[in-house]
């Protein structure tokens, strides 16, 4: 008997070939219920699926791989002490995450990016890839990462503080945590807003609570800074006076490059393989990383973030604005990312 897969409607691009190993089933994130999972064996999701005990609990569920950067859908403690292995995807979109920062500010910045200051909060696969990119664009570009610097001696970081005085862009790319030294619940309240530089401007493409929404709707109204959000709390009922605010606005889709998304698909169907010691792996045609060399022009061209802001500001205007941003999501034209 094959092992029982539940893979979430919207993780695109599953191979036909996995069905000769798994008996697979398709459900959209509303319709994961303890009942629709209590016989799987395995499931891939996305950042919807959120995957803790009110779901998995008294299910046979030994195996699950989301098709994203993130976990923070997925209560890693419960699932480590009733035995479930979780694979993500780390780095997928990355290439994609900087083609949107970079795009964005160059809508911003239209006379050129050569000698303004870039933070970047966050040095991981994205974050270095931000870096790398920034400086090829003539940036002076700082970095603030407490957990890498305390383990590599080299790293040139710089504490928050500093960087939010001498910054005139600073973009997040951690991770989402609540607790320990290095917390990043609300990282951008009120008090490290109110640091940054005079028409400085924020961009959040990591997760939506990393920065407090309520506090930077006051900076920006005020006149301080300039806002480009990606990434929300409270998806999908997102702040209508936020999204207002913001010079530019998206529904969650900086990482949405196809390139990203075939990635993501096969780094987990290929860990699900794995588990189970299945003689199958998913080997996608697809370029390995960022390209190495950008230019204002290559970026530009690849991608415009306006649209997108159209796009979610029109939806805002009309009944059921939560489904919509959901829709916009789910239905992304999936973008080629800078070559």
């Amino acid at each position: 008997m094959k092992p029982r897969l539940i893979i979430e409607s919207h993780v695109p691009c599953i191979p036909d070939g996995l069905a000769g190993y798994f008996d697979i089933v398709r459900l959209a994130p509303g319709e994961f219920t303890p009942e629709a999972v209590a016989d799987a064996d395995a499931m891939i999701v996305r950042t919807r699926t959120r995957c803790d005990a009110s779901l998995l609990a008294g299910s046979k569920v030994k195996f699950i791989a989301t098709a994203t950067i993130g976990t923070d859908h997925i209560d890693l403690p419960w699932c480590a002490a009733n035995g479930i292995t979780v694979a993500s995807a780390p780095g997928c979109n990355a290439p994609a995450v900087a083609q949107y920062v970079f795009a964005s500010l160059l809508t911003l910045f239209p006379d050129g990016l050569a000698g303004k200051t870039l933070g970047v909060v966050g040095v991981g696969h994205v974050g270095r890839i931000v870096v790398d990119w920034g400086r090829q664009l003539g940036m002076r570009v700082l970095m603030c990462d407490p957990p890498r610097a305390g383990q590599e001696s080299d790293f040139n970081h710089t504490e928050l503080e500093a960087l939010l005085l001498q910054a005139d862009a600073v973009t997040f790319h951690v991770p989402l945590t609540a607790d320990g030294p290095c917390a990043t619940y609300h990282l951008a309240d009120s008090r490290t807003l109110a640091m940054m530089r005079q028409g400085a401007v924020l961009i959040n493409s990591a997760r939506g609570e990393v920065v407090d929404n309520g506090a930077l709707a006051d900076a920006i109204e005020a006149g301080r800074i300039k806002g480009v959000i990606d990434c929300w709390e409270n998806e999908p009922e997102i702040s209508r006076r936020l999204l207002q605010l913001v010079s530019i606005a998206s529904p969650h889709i900086a990482g949405y490059s196809l390139n990203g998304k075939i990635r993501a698909t096969s780094m987990a169907v290929n860990a699900l393989c794995a588990f189970f010691d299945v003689d199958y792996r998913m080997r996608a045609d697809i370029p390995a990383g960022a390209a190495e060399r950008v230019t204002p022009t290559s970026i530009t061209s690849s991608y415009d973030p306006m649209t997108d802001t159209a796009a979610l500001r029109d939806a805002a205007a009309k009944p059921g604005f939560g489904a919509s941003f959901e829709s916009l999501r789910n239905n992304y034209n999936l973008r080629a990312e800078v070559k």
